[in-house]
């Protein structure tokens, strides 16, 4: 009997990077790497940040798994590298990668389509002085969200309660981001669905219903410590884990996301009306991580759903076969 593995033949796990991501992403490949072994995948670790891309061709892989987390590698630019390469990858193609990793952009296409997001102010750094910075919370209300537009893992948000802190957290942002996104705050549940597959064959896994020691899902809570409450199955009122999913399978298809990816939530307590908060395009694959958790509740093992993602990496231009080329 042929071994599962063998279709896929050399494949790459994507890990590590250049981003600030990168202790989560080496956590993510080294879970992956592992289980495509163990299922037979002729899979080997790859970090772009010590090794070239062009390696990738050079040493004769087939296909990339992609556990990279934030710029240079859930942004398009490895996507795109590959797309040249033809090399198919996992996980969303340059343009819906590009444009979810930029919580800005993102919000605009939600906007455009009439889907809710919570209301926003967008700076740049060093483009605004420090008493216009102390007027947002006029517009957006009080407490509020302030981070970095292309950043993950909520690595440089703050949550600001008044107004003498509005300019340390858009400093925080700014360290990290030339672009700093100021969000209207929602109170109420956090919930988070993942998405498999792509287009009309796109399905929205069981929501997760986050539940942090006083609200705080931060870096340190979401990779490095067990006290954050994970409820899956979801424990939300009949019919809305059904209408959220509905509604995150839009957001994910308007995003032209493929293959895989997970969309945050929140539930405004007083009216139950649900608000996206962003998409990512290459979602953790930790032992905290939500995508894995969502599968499991399933009936997927984790092995399964690497070997799910990996089956169905792709390419936005794939290559046209030599016979028609030669037509």
């Amino acid at each position: 009997m042929t071994h599962p593995g063998v279709q896929f033949g050399k494949v790459a796990v994507l890990m590590g990077g250049q981003s600030a991501e990168r202790e989560v992403s080496l956590m993510s490949g080294a879970g992956v790497l592992a289980a495509l072994q163990s299922r037979g995948v002729d899979a080997h670790p790859f970090d772009p940040a010590e090794k070239g891309m062009d390696e990738l061709r050079r040493q004769g892989f087939a296909r990339c798994f992609i556990a990279l987390h934030g710029r240079y590698g859930e942004d398009g630019t490895v996507q795109g590298a590959l797309e040249l390469m033809g090399i198919p990858y996992t996980g969303s193609g340059v343009l819906a990668s590009s444009m979810a990793i930029d919580k800005a952009m993102t919000k605009r296409v939600w906007t455009a389509e009439g889907l809710p997001t919570p209301r926003h102010v967008l700076l740049h750094r060093g483009q605004c002085t420090r008493e216009y910075v102390r007027t947002i919370p006029d517009e957006l209300g009080l407490p509020l969200i302030v981070k970095p537009a292309r950043e993950g893992s909520s690595l440089g948000v703050s949550k600001v309660m008044g107004y003498s802190q509005m300019q340390d957290a858009v400093d925080a942002a700014a360290a990290m981001d030339a672009d700093i996104l100021c969000e209207q705050f929602i109170s109420g549940d956090e919930v988070t669905c993942a998405v498999v597959g792509s287009g009309d064959n796109a399905r929205a896994l069981p929501l997760i219903h986050i539940v942090a020691p006083e609200g705080q899902y931060d870096y340190q809570n979401k990779y490095f410590t067990d006290v954050t409450e994970y409820r899956v199955p979801c424990d939300l009122p009949p019919g809305e884990e059904e209408a959220i999913q509905a509604l995150v399978l839009k957001a994910y298809r308007l995003l032209g996301c493929r293959g895989w990816g997970r969309i945050d939530v929140m539930i405004d307590a007083a009216t139950r009306a649900p608000y996206l908060l962003e998409a990512n395009t290459s979602p953790g694959m930790t032992s905290h991580s939500l995508v894995p958790m969502a599968a499991k509740a399933t009936g997927i093992s984790y092995e399964d759903l690497c070997l799910q993602l990996l089956a169905a990496a792709a390419l936005d231009y794939p290559a046209k076969p030599s016979a028609e080329m030669n037509a």
